[in-house]
């Protein structure tokens, strides 16, 4: 099957980007006709106050990528609606945010437009029972890492509901967000577990070698630090931990290490208000692949407090690494994280509970026994699942 993929891949950062990739080498593995249709500008720069890209890939690039895609060219768009219409058989389009739909919609109009298809297979396919929108042209299928925003505008939903409702199929991680998706469109909705992706497949790098926490020599060390990584948003929950961490252990440290949305000021003046100052090491900045080994070999845990969410790939790159998660119970959360065994769960917007674990983790022996019971995750056999979902929602397996 002819598939192309739309959505962000290498030189953007982040684990989209590294998921559109490693999607592309597995189902080329598999034995696809795979090629990646990426953005060689994804929204203005003043929407994302951050930096977009990296100099040096996190993972191996799919070979058979394109970057048709600007917000700038709306007659890019249509370029590439009409040119999938002729080459693709399924095209999965990767929905990241709500500021993208114009564009996405500008593909599925030329996608949908009535004419000749050229070869390949006949239109009409619908994925997974679905209608197919406008009657021809390839299976579209609407892989949302997120159906809406978690901090959302008045114009995010009819903007996505746009999108889902001209799509055969949309591809969902979680049943929370399958219940989201479909009060937005009549589409058939899936539900694929996400699949750990973050520099850790055969297909694209090599994975961390043994590490503390696995049975080594430094199983039982203790470094009296804790870890709170990837982009600092306030959904994320940041401010909620320092409160906890005042209240709990002393002498514990916490080193935040990821890019701050929106600056670090407000959560720099927290940390000393708290009294934090020397306990708090704020590493503000994207966390380049090389650098990732390092922050959780350095770390007793990582800490997601967050408010909300749907999926976290870093419980998975915690337990990659050997290390333990401390979490709220948002999301699927609470389902990879097992608590009293390889981690610890409280309530979300809850710092004195979250005090309360962070002490019970440096009780004797909890630290010890949390490490022990770590499970690197399956990343094959999760792809695969996924993979078999992905293909089903395309029609074909």
């Amino acid at each position: 099957m002819r598939i192309a993929i739309v959505g962000p891949t290498h030189p953007y950062k982040g684990g989209i980007a590294q998921h559109t990739t490693e999607l592309a080498h597995r189902l080329s593995a598999r034995g696809h006709e795979v090629a990646v249709e990426s953005w060689s500008a994804q929204y203005p720069a003043r929407l994302y106050p951050g930096v977009q890209r990296v100099t040096e890939p996190e993972m191996e690039p799919f070979e058979v990528t394109r970057y048709p895609l600007s917000w700038r060219r709306p007659d890019g768009w249509i370029r590439l609606g009409r040119r999938l219409r002729r080459q693709a058989d399924a095209v999965i389009l990767v929905v990241v945010t709500p500021v993208q739909a114009p564009a996405y919609l500008g593909v599925l109009g030329a996608l949908r437009a009535r004419g000749p298809r050229g070869r390949g297979t006949a239109s009409g396919r619908a994925g997974s029972g679905g209608a197919d929108p406008g009657g021809a042209g390839p299976t579209v299928v609407a892989l949302c890492h997120n159906v809406l925003p978690h901090e959302r505008r008045a114009v995010d939903e009819p903007l996505t509901s746009a999108v889902l409702r001209r799509s055969s199929a949309v591809l969902v991680h979680t049943p929370a967000q399958a219940e989201l998706a479909a009060r937005l469109t009549p589409a058939p909705v899936l539900v694929a577990e996400m699949a750990t992706h973050l520099w850790s497949s055969a297909l694209s790098s090599s994975p961390p070698g043994p590490v503390a926490g696995r049975g080594g020599p430094s199983a039982d060390v203790t470094r009296r630090n804790l870890l709170f990584f990837g982009l600092v948003r306030p959904y994320k929950g940041l401010d909620v931990l320092l409160r906890a961490l005042a209240r709990g252990p002393a002498d514990v440290r916490l080193t935040v290490a990821g890019e701050f949305w929106g600056g670090t000021g407000e959560i720099a003046r927290l940390v000393e208000e708290l009294g934090l100052a020397t306990r708090v090491d704020l590493r503000s900045g994207y966390v380049d692949a090389a650098e990732v080994p390092a922050l959780f070999a350095g770390a007793d845990a990582l800490v997601l407090p967050y408010r909300a969410g749907t999926a976290s790939q870093n419980v998975g790159l915690a337990h990659l690494h050997g290390v333990p998660v401390v979490a709220t119970t948002v999301g699927t959360l609470a389902t990879t994280v097992r608590d009293g065994v390889d981690g610890l769960l409280v309530p979300p917007d809850d710092a004195e509970a979250l005090a309360v674990a962070l002490r019970r983790l440096y009780e004797p022996g909890v630290l010890a026994g949390l490490r022990s019971k770590v499970i690197p995750p399956d990343v094959d056999g999760a792809w695969e699942r996924y993979l078999d979902v992905t293909l089903g929602a395309l029609g074909r397996t």
